[in-house]
């Protein structure tokens, strides 16, 4: 006889499928894979699936937990890093700072944060005084425009004492200097030095054109005396020979008052009659506000 089949039970979709509660145990070991992508790399599961999305390599961070573990605060750090920076894998090179910027950062930031300071910009009509520059120039006398300023601001000090002074340490009494030493600020190599020139009112622009060229070889040779920069009354510093439109000259404390220059620029200048191509020098006038106010400044 012939045995008839047994109907065979119907599966429903429903039944082939796993409960939403209970992952597939394949599935669940993919996740597993797609998480251990570096083996090497010493982190939880939850700071790899992490790390995947941001697009992380792991084996880029230095784990600060027990034995190298890598944290949550690690990669953060990682990611906040390469935000404010760009990719952390530019070629950078670490450049230790040099004696002399390391002294003069810190007596610059105290200078910065203590003092409240007041920047006044001006222009000053140098036409004259360059036309008498390129006649010297023909007798084989060369002069930098920061002899005449120096000369001129001797003659400003004497009749604004206040710039030419500096404060005690308690901060209430005004000691004015009766001596016209000025600091003129000098760019080397390893950094920013104010060398002062002594009894500048008593000196001629040729004596000064000397001294300047003298004092400036030895503060890039970095054979200045300490002695040598101290005693200034008033500080110049002067970027004319570099560019630059304008900027903030930082006073030079105990000194109340410093003087930036930039460089000359040739403006059209109304002379009551028709424009007239004309040398104007920028300057820069920072000053203490607790000694000057702005009307002495102006």
């Amino acid at each position: 006889s012939v045995k008839s089949k047994e109907p065979e039970p119907e599966v429903s979709l429903e039944d082939s499928t796993p409960p939403k509660d209970k992952p597939n145990k394949l599935d669940q070991k993919k996740e597993e894979i797609s998480l251990d992508t570096e083996p090497k790399s010493h982190a939880s599961p939850s700071i790899r699936k992490l790390a995947r999305e941001l697009g992380v390599s792991l084996s880029k961070i230095r784990g600060s937990g027990q034995k190298g573990r890598i944290l949550a605060e690690d990669l953060k750090s990682y990611v906040k890093q390469i935000v404010t920076t760009g990719n952390i894998d530019d070629e950078v090179e670490i450049v230790p700072l040099s004696r002399i910027k390391k002294i003069s950062g810190k007596h610059l930031t105290k200078c910065w944060t203590t003092i409240p300071h007041v920047t006044q910009f001006d222009e000053v009509n140098i036409e004259q005084m360059e036309q008498f520059r390129q006649h010297q120039k023909e007798r084989n006398i060369k002069l930098s425009p920061l002899v005449f300023i120096m000369k001129a601001v001797v003659q400003v000090l004497k009749n604004h004492p206040n710039f030419n002074a500096s404060l005690d340490e308690n901060g209430e009494n005004l000691v004015i200097k009766k001596y016209f030493n000025l600091g003129i600020a000098v760019d080397t190599p390893n950094g920013l030095v104010v060398p002062v020139v002594r009894n500048v009112g008593k000196k001629s622009l040729i004596e000064l054109a000397e001294e300047l060229t003298e004092t400036s070889a030895k503060a890039r040779e970095g054979l200045l005396k300490p002695e040598e920069m101290r005693g200034a009354g008033f500080t110049i510093s002067s970027l004319g020979g570099i560019g630059g439109t304008q900027f903030t000259p930082i006073i030079n404390s105990p000194e109340v008052a410093i003087l930036g220059v930039s460089r000359t620029q040739i403006k059209p200048i109304w002379n009551g009659e028709s424009f007239e191509p004309t040398a104007m020098l920028p300057l820069a006038l920072s000053y203490d506000h607790r000694v000057i106010d702005g009307a002495e400044g102006a």
